[in-house]
């Protein structure tokens, strides 16, 4: 059966290179094009299509407010098409809050092998977001709670100890639950979420606002400190080394693994290395097997490793790889997570040296 889409554009232009691509695309069918958020609402009644694409710009109603009315109104898979800006990045992150499944970039013209990448993107993530669409619903029927930060003391003196969390579809909201529970006294962290260079940016930022850790783009070369949380920037691979007895955050242009670049399995993998069974590797909501391998190789190496359970991912993709390859030791619910995190570490590690 063939995944529906309507695309809602205010650029004739746009609309129609989106269109294009999603017409003559295997198993996809283009049920219309929008300019507008009213002609839009109009064709989501008549076509109930399994998928939207969405641009945040619009005249006489905003992508954000659309989105939030369709989310009340008919709950379906939105999939952004965002500038690659600051302010376009902010209010991409706005529309993940508000229900959208993924984002991409606004495709550029004028080279025919980027409009090639940019369509196998963009399908990649309207079947991601189709899979998505009982998640989707069942968010709407009944919104999540946002976990309560942990009231738990946690002091982390005397030797190291590092969590390594990878995410990929529906992950900034997965990640920001997680890293909003947790107290101030963790253990270093390092993240891997699939994002495009600048998006690291504002979503660090956000984090930081929203958290009680401090939460950072990594820079490469930094120290690895308690209580901060580093985020792998887009189009770079984080990994974890050490100088001297420090634990320091490491960027590589090394090419794709598993097509991204940064690549959870490219982090995991280092973190293995560098830290053995002083580590604990949490795998999130995602489309496809990023970091799963990794993950397997982090408990092949005594690490102690989490994955989010399939009720509540948005897409049990890279969760369910690595539980195939029985890499993980427990399989939680997005809101155990954070208590299972602090816990772990109050019983097997003091924490990262001061």
């Amino acid at each position: 059966m063939a995944i529906t889409v309507l695309v809602v554009d205010d650029s004739a232009l746009i609309r129609q290179v989106l269109g294009e691509m999603i017409r003559t695309a295997p198993g996809f069918q283009l049920v219309g094009t929008a300019n507008d958020a009213y002609a839009a609402r109009d064709l989501v009644n008549e076509f109930a299509p399994d998928v939207i694409t969405l641009d945040i710009e619009m005249p006489r109603m905003d992508g954000l407010s659309f989105l939030a009315r369709l989310m009340k109104a008919r709950p379906t898979p939105v999939v952004m098409v965002s500038t690659l800006t600051e302010s376009g990045a902010d209010a991409t992150l706005k529309a993940l809050e508000l229900g959208a499944v993924d984002f991409v970039t606004k495709p550029k013209l004028d080279i025919k092998r980027n409009l090639e990448q940019y369509r196998q993107e963009l399908l990649e993530k309207l079947r991601a977001a189709a899979i998505a669409g009982e998640a989707v619903r069942r968010s709407a029927r009944k919104p999540p709670v946002p976990g309560k930060p942990l009231t738990t003391h946690l002091s982390v003196q005397g030797t190291e100890h590092l969590v390594a969390i990878g995410a990929s579809t529906g992950g900034t909201e997965a990640i920001k639950s997680v890293l909003a529970a947790l107290p101030v006294g963790m253990p270093g962290i390092v993240m891997t979420q699939h994002m495009p260079p600048g998006f690291t940016r504002s979503f660090a930022e956000r984090l930081d606002r929203l958290c009680r850790i401090r939460v950072l783009e990594a820079q490469g070369g930094e120290r690895i400190l308690p209580g901060h949380a580093y985020l792998a920037p887009g189009d770079r691979h984080l990994l974890v080394d050490r100088s001297g007895a420090d634990l320091v955050c490491k960027l590589s242009d090394a090419p794709p693994v598993n097509r991204h670049r940064p690549a959870v399995d490219a982090m995991f993998d280092s973190v293995a290395r560098v830290c053995s069974a002083t580590a604990t590797g949490v795998l999130l909501t995602g489309m496809g097997k990023d970091g799963a391998q990794g993950l397997l190789t982090m408990h092949q190496r005594g690490a102690r490793t989490l994955a989010q359970d399939e009720r509540s991912c948005v897409v049990y993709g890279m969760p369910r790889e690595a539980v195939r390859l029985e890499a993980v030791d427990e399989v939680l619910p997005l809101p155990a997570i954070p208590a299972a995190l602090v816990e772990h570490i109050k019983r097997v590690s003091r924490g990262n040296r001061v």
